[in-house]
């Protein structure tokens, strides 16, 4: 720091540097869109709506307003017309300066530092010498009638002169149009004067043609009544012809029609009748769909409960299956415990166990061996049973069979037969010999046995001459004849 204030150059470079930022930040300066800023000196510029800078002491900055000015421009006395009638004329303008860069160049020239006022004056002058020469063109009727037209030539006469002043038109409106001797209401009147005149000729001309067109309508109308009196002359001697032909026939065409009328009774009266019969069917029809619909909602409606209630009791039945398995498998969980608690104490008397059971199984070998010996003696005791012995079992068995054959006949209270009396008894007392017979032939092809031939067995024939030949039976096979005997029993059981 001491070696730059000692060196002249360097503290001299710094001090112009700082000099050159402040009067850059002074000379900052921003444009509005609606400003113009006219920055002049060293160099000539216009901004709007940006930036620059001014050199202070070197450049000098002016403003211009770009707003719109309104202006009320009126003609100070009467003007002529190109039809020679004296007119004052009211027009609302509004005018600016210009944005165009030559047009502001312009402005800056006439306008700089000046207010609005004195701006609008200048317009207003513009714009009236031209307003006063549109008018010296036109005829009254010509601008009253198209205003639009008038403010157009104005606006196009005066944008050259206003150009050159810097300004622009935006718009210019005509307000009212007066003069001193009533000519524009004249106007008017005399239009409403031509309007009722054409109105009045039109209504005259529209009278005529009505009055021609009824006269002509009365004409055709006495015509067609004319035509109409001969044609109903016409008419009335047809009719008169056609009615005497008519009386003639109509004796005839009664008599076709009555018996039309019979005829069509009677196909009516059948008709209603085949429609009744049809109608008894259909309604036949609608009560069994009605009574059978009913009976197949009351069924579903039964198959459904039945449904819901088998649901419910396998719900409740797999609900106590799951705790009854819960419930073993905790016992079992408990069992399991207790098993090994009391493990160590069957460990323990394991020993004199041992010495209890070698005593006890000694024991049970005894016993053993003397049921042994028994089974083995009644063993020896079946194999002597003989064809005779089998035969006997099966014949005490058949009177058990019999009854149970001749149960049924028991029940019955009274009998009522149809036919013979001989043929009627003979069939009912017959049934317990018949079932017997059918029985014996059954066992017979099922199981071998001739159940015949063992009921012989006891009778005197067989006993004295031994004529009996029992089939199926062989010696040594008592216990084959014994399950035959028990199966007649049980199948005369379960009939």
């Amino acid at each position: 720091m001491l070696e730059i204030l000692e060196n002249p150059g360097i503290l001299a470079i710094l001090l112009l540097a700082i000099v050159l930022v402040v009067l850059l930040c002074t000379g900052y300066k921003k444009a509005p869109p609606d400003t113009a800023f006219i920055i002049s000196g060293l160099r000539k510029k216009i901004v709007i709506g940006k930036a620059a800078i001014k050199l202070p002491f070197l450049d000098r900055l002016d403003r211009l307003n770009l707003k719109l000015i309104a202006i009320d421009v009126k003609t100070s006395n009467a003007v002529p017309t190109a039809d020679y009638i004296n007119i004052q004329v009211d027009a609302a303008v509004n005018v600016k300066i210009s944005s165009d860069a030559d047009k502001l160049a312009l402005a800056a020239e006439n306008f700089l530092n000046q207010d609005t006022p004195y701006i609008a004056g200048i317009a207003r002058e513009v714009l009236e010498g031209n307003m006063r020469e549109i008018v010296g063109r036109m005829r009254l009727e010509e601008m009253v009638s198209d205003r639009q037209k008038f403010a157009n030539l104005v606006k196009e006469n005066a944008e050259p002169d206003l150009a050159a002043m810097g300004l622009d038109i935006v718009s210019f409106n005509v307000q009212n149009f007066a003069d001193g001797n009533g000519v524009i209401d004249d106007l008017g009147i005399d239009n409403i004067s031509q309007i009722k005149k054409k109105a009045a000729i039109a209504k005259a001309e529209a009278d005529k043609q009505a009055n021609e067109a009824r006269v002509n309508a009365e004409r055709e109308i006495a015509k067609k009544n004319n035509e109409l009196a001969i044609q109903q002359a016409d008419l009335k001697k047809m009719e008169d012809a056609k009615r005497a032909e008519a009386d003639a026939a109509y004796s005839i065409e009664e008599q076709e029609q009555r018996k039309t009328i019979e005829i069509a009774t009677a196909e009516a009266s059948i008709a209603k009748q085949e429609k009744e019969i049809l109608l008894k069917e259909k309604e036949a029809q609608v009560e069994e769909r009605a009574l059978d619909a009913e009976v197949r909602k009351k069924a579903e409606a039964d198959k459904f409960a039945r449904q819901q209630d088998a649901e419910a009791t396998l719900f409740e039945r797999q609900k106590q299956a799951e705790a009854e398995k819960f419930e073993k498998e905790q016992e079992a969980e408990a069992l399991k415990a207790m098993a090994e608690a009391q493990k160590y104490a069957k460990e323990q008397e394991a020993v004199g166990i041992r010495m209890v059971g070698e005593a006890e199984a000694e024991a049970i070998r005894a016993k053993g061996v003397a049921e042994a010996e028994a089974m083995e003696k009644k063993a020896e005791a079946y194999q002597k049973y003989n064809n005779a012995a089998v035969a006997e079992m099966l014949i005490q068995v058949l009177p058990e069979v019999a009854g149970k054959i001749a149960e049924p006949l028991k029940q019955i209270d009274k009998i009522t037969i149809i036919g013979s009396d001989a043929d009627g008894v003979g069939s009912v007392s017959g049934n317990v010999p018949s079932v017997l017979a059918k029985l014996f032939e059954t066992m017979k092809e099922t199981v071998g046995i001739d159940l015949g031939e063992i009921v012989r067995a006891g009778s005197y024939d067989a006993k004295v001459n031994r004529n009996v030949n029992i089939s199926g039976l062989g010696q040594g096979e008592p216990a084959q004849a014994a399950a035959a005997a028990a199966t007649a029993q049980q199948t005369l059981a379960e009939e």
